[in-house]
């Protein structure tokens, strides 16, 4: 019988009364704890299981809002045909009062998921996934429409998110089959780093020039086109450009104010 040995749950790494006592006061923050030698991955203030991941001892947020699909599984979940009208921020705001207003607390709860993650059901079990992840799943679109849930992917988008978290790190090795995803992934959390960092650039290394270039024009840029309006920054020059995606101002949240 199969046995999975990819990550294990640690139990009691930190006593019961600790962790409930940093938790009701949400003291844990995003980042490496040396005092427990954990990455901490939860923006909540609250943690919940510890994984170990190739050594690396990941906490996660604690479970909070399991949402639940009629599958049982992850799913993704169809735009709103209304919203896919709208191209721009600058579309948005000539739309009446009363039309954003029944919108905002969808917008809203899109970027809280995307900031930190999100809890599901996945076959009768609450299964935690990243904000980064979340985006490839439910925002980025790929050769074939939309991506499948995979556990494999989901604990290397933990273990990627540990890696951002820890201050230690100068990033990640990862060794992989073809087919695993992991070109739409990398391209998705570029689109997804580029579209909420100011002043930064994010670049593509691969094997040769032109495979490189493929890769923006045949994965980055479809997956930012498709990006609904609230996530798509205010952008320089062509959609379809050939070789730069150029942002003015990152994408930031939507208030009543705005």
């Amino acid at each position: 019988m199969y046995k999975q040995t990819l990550y294990k749950i640690l139990k009691n790494h930190i006593k019961p009364n600790v962790l409930k006592k940093q938790n009701r006061y949400k003291k844990w923050e995003y980042g490496y704890n040396k005092d427990y030698d954990i990455i901490v991955i939860s923006k909540t203030g609250e943690i919940g299981e510890i994984y170990e991941i190739q050594n690396l001892k990941i906490a996660l947020p604690k479970e909070n809002n399991v949402h639940k699909f009629e599958s049982d599984t992850w799913k993704y979940t169809q735009y709103p045909k209304v919203l896919k009208k709208i191209k721009s921020v600058f579309d948005w705001e000539e739309y009446p009062l009363d039309f954003k207003e029944k919108w905002y607390n969808y917008i809203d709860e899109e970027f809280n998921r995307r900031e930190k993650g999100f809890w599901f059901y996945n076959k009768g079990a609450s299964t935690y996934i990243t904000g980064t992840h979340y985006m490839y799943l439910q925002w980025s679109k790929i050769d074939v429409g939309q991506p499948d849930f995979r556990e494999s992917n989901r604990l290397f988008f933990i273990f990627w998110e540990a890696c951002k978290a820890d201050s230690r790190s100068y990033g990640m090795c990862y060794l992989k089959n073809r087919r695993s995803g992991f070109s739409f992934m990398s391209s998705a959390e570029t689109v997804n780093m580029a579209t909420i960092t100011s002043d930064a650039r994010y670049g593509i290394l691969s094997k040769s020039g032109p495979d490189a270039k493929k890769m923006f024009t045949d994965k980055v840029v479809p997956i930012s086109v498709n990006y609904p309006f609230f996530f798509k920054p205010i952008q320089d020059g062509m959609d379809r450009p050939k070789t730069e995606l150029a942002y003015r101002i990152s994408a930031s949240r939507l208030t009543r104010n705005a």
